[in-house]
C-alpha cells in the first residue's frame, strides 16, 4: 500500500480527505510548463542557484547526500497561485478576498488518521540536520528554513494565530526566529515574555498554497485555522502535537514542535537575503527550541525563494502582492464608488507599488483612492491610478498612461510621516517615510470620445450598398464609413472614387476629419 493510500485509509473514519490539500498533490498536478523536475543528485549548496530567477516551480528528486525530495518556487508565479485556487489569474484577487471573508471550523482527527505523524522523532532524534535545509543566499548567517508556517495561541487561549516565519538554524536543536517586524506573533510572544513563560509553537513545513495565503493575510479573526479552512474551502483536519499543547494540520508534510524560550529578544539572527532584494542587518531575536519532528513517510520538504534581483519569481513577493491587493481593495471600497481592479507588481517585492483601476463617478475620486490606499494596512509606498480603459496587468499600457496622462505639477500627490516597512533601504534608518500617488487618469468630465480617441484597427459593419458620391450626398463620412457604404474590403477603390468627387464637386473636411461635398453642411 502506498503512503497516500495508507493515509486515505487511516483518515476514512473521519471522512476527511488528507491528500487534497497536500503540497505534494498540488506539485504533482502542475503541468510541464509550470514545473521543472531535477532528477540528478545535487549538493544542497547548489539548490539556490537552480531556484533563483526560475519562473517554474522546481522539484528536486535527490537533494543532498540523503537524496531527499525538496520543492521550491511553488508560489513563485501568479499563475500557479491561481491554479491552486482553481481560477484564472485575473480572478485571483477576487477569489481570495471572498474566501478571506469566510471561516470554516477545523475538525480534529486522531494520530492514526494524521499522515503528518506517520514518522515521529523526539528527544535527541529531533535534529534539524536530518532535514535538507540549505544555504539560500551566499552571505546568509546560516542555513534557513524559509517555508515555515507558525501556529500559536495567545497566553489566555482566546486567539489562535497563523503566520509565516523564517528560521535560522543555530545547531541541531535550536533556531533563531525573526520577530522584529510588527506581527500578531510578536505581540502574543511579548505577553509570554512578560510572565517569563515559554511559548509553545509548531512550524509547518510543506503546505498547500492556500495555507500560505492564509498565513500572510491581514484578517483579524480569533481562530486563523478556521480562516485557513475558509481559504481552502474545506475544514482543516487537525491533530494534537506529540510534545506540546497545540494542534497542527494533519495533512501537512512536516511539523516542527517546540517552544520560544522566555528570555525574549536575546540572540543574534541573520544576515539574510530579504524580500526587498537586499540583505537585512543582523538582528536580535528569540530562540526556538526543537522538541519533535513529525512527518509523512514520503515527506516533501519545501523551501521558498525570498531575496535576489528576480523578485517577480519569488514565493514571498507573489504572496505578499496578493496580501497587498486584498488589503488595498478593502480600503478602496470605503473610499470610491466604483473601483475595478488592483494589482501589486511582484517585482517591487509585492508591497511598495500598487496599480488601481477605477471608473470615475465624481470629481475627486482619484485623490480619495490614493489617500485610502496610502493610509491602509497594505503599507503601499506608491499608488498609480488609471481609468477603466487601461489594463493594469499590462506594463506597456501603464507606461503609456504614465507618459500621456500625467503632469507632475498637477497629478502628483506627495506626503510624509507615514508608517513604513523597516526593511525598505531607502528609509536610511528613519522609522517613518514618504509616500506618493500618481493620477494617471483623464480629468473628470473629459469627453474622451472626441478629445482623446485611441486608434484601433478598422472594423467594417455591413450596410446598404452605395457609391462614394451617393454616400457623401447623404452627409459627412469618414474613410472607413465610405468603405462600409461601398462594400469595399480594399480601400484603394474608395480612394480613387473619392478623388473623382474631389475633382468634380470639391470636398471639405469636418473638424473630426470626415469628408463632405464642398459647400454642404454636416448632417
Amino acid at each position: 500500500m502506498t503512503a497516500i493510500a495508507a493515509a486515505r485509509s487511516a483518515a476514512a473514519a473521519t471522512d476527511i480527505d488528507v491528500e487534497h490539500f497536500r503540497l505534494r498533490s498540488f506539485v504533482e498536478s502542475l503541468a510541464q510548463e509550470e514545473l521543472e523536475i531535477v532528477t540528478q543528485p545535487l549538493d544542497l549548496v547548489e539548490l539556490g542557484a537552480r531556484l533563483d530567477g526560475n519562473p517554474k516551480a522546481v522539484l528536486f528528486r535527490a537533494a543532498g547526500p540523503e537524496k531527499a525530495e525538496l520543492v521550491g518556487n511553488v508560489m513563485g508565479s501568479r499563475r500557479r497561485l491561481a491554479l491552486s485556487f482553481g481560477v484564472a489569474e485575473k480572478d485571483l484577487r477576487q477569489e481570495v478576498t471572498k474566501r478571506l471573508n469566510t471561516q470554516i471550523a477545523p475538525v480534529e482527527v486522531p494520530s492514526s488518521g494524521a499522515p503528518v505523524q506517520q514518522v515521529v522523532w523526539t528527544g535527541k532524534d529531533a535534529d534539524f540536520t536530518r532535514l535538507p535545509v540549505h544555504l539560500q543566499h551566499g552571505e546568509d548567517g546560516g542555513p534557513y528554513i524559509s517555508a515555515s508556517i507558525d501556529i500559536t495561541r495567545s497566553i489566555d487561549g482566546a486567539k489562535r494565530n497563523v503566520g509565516y516565519r523564517r528560521m535560522m538554524l543555530r545547531g541541531r536543536h535550536e533556531a533563531g526566529i525573526d520577530l522584529i517586524a510588527p506581527s500578531d506573533l510578536r505581540a502574543l510572544y511579548a505577553e509570554y515574555v512578560k510572565r517569563k513563560e515559554r511559548m509553545p509553537v509548531a512550524f509547518v513545513i510543506g503546505s498547500h498554497p492556500a495555507d500560505g495565503v492564509t498565513a500572510t493575510s491581514l484578517s483579524p479573526v480569533a481562530d486563523e485555522v478556521a480562516l485557513m479552512g475558509g481559504v481552502r474551502g474545506a475544514p482543516v483536519p487537525l491533530v494534537k502535537c506529540a510534545t506540546i499543547d497545540a494542534h497542527v494540520p494533519a495533512d501537512a508534510e512536516i511539523v516542527l514542535e517546540g517552544y520560544l524560550d522566555e528570555r525574549g529578544w536575546v540572540e543574534s539572527e541573520g544576515p539574510y537575503g530579504e524580500y526587498v532584494g537586499y540583505y537585512g542587518h543582523m538582528k536580535t531575536n528569540p530562540v526556538f527550541h526543537l522538541t519533535a519532528i513529525t512527518m509523512r513517510r514520503d515527506a516533501l520538504f519545501q523551501t521558498i525563494t525570498i531575496g535576489g534581483r528576480s523578485l517577480a519569481y519569488t514565493d514571498t513577493a507573489q504572496v505578499c502582492a496578493l496580501r497587498t491587493e486584498a488589503a488595498a481593495w478593502s480600503a478602496l471600497l470605503t473610499a470610491v464608488r466604483e473601483p475595478l481592479a488592483v494589482y501589486c507588481t511582484p517585482s517591487c517585492g509585492g508591497m511598495h507599488n500598487l496599480r488601481v483601476s477605477l471608473r470615475q463617478r465624481y470629481p475627486g475620486e482619484v485623490r480619495n483612492a490614493i489617500a485610502a490606499v496610502l493610509g491602509s494596512t497594505a503599507d503601499v509606498k506608491h499608488v498609480f491610478v488609471v481609468d477603466e480603459d487601461i489594463d493594469i496587468f499590462s506594463d506597456s499600457q501603464m507606461d503609456w498612461a504614465f507618459a500621456t496622462r500625467f503632469q507632475s505639477d498637477r497629478d502628483l500627490v506627495l506626503a510624509t510621516g507615514f508608517r513604513a516597512v523597516p526593511l525598505d533601504p531607502s528609509l536610511l534608518g528613519s522609522r517613518t517615510g514618504a509616500k506618493a500617488g500618481f493620477d494617471l487618469t483623464f480629468p473628470f468630465g473629459w469627453n474622451r470620445e472626441m478629445d482623446f480617441r485611441v486608434p484601433e484597427a478598422p472594423k467594417l459593419a455591413p450596410r446598404p450598398k452605395q457609391t462614394v458620391r451617393q454616400a457623401l450626398q447623404s452627409g459627412a463620412h469618414s474613410f472607413r464609413e465610405l468603405m462600409e457604404a461601398t462594400g469595399s474590403r480594399d480601400g484603394r477603390d474608395v480612394l480613387v472614387a473619392l478623388d473623382a468627387v474631389r475633382q468634380e464637386l470639391g470636398l471639405d473636411r469636418t473638424k473630426d476629419g470626415k469628408y463632405l461635398i464642398k459647400g454642404e453642411t454636416q448632417s
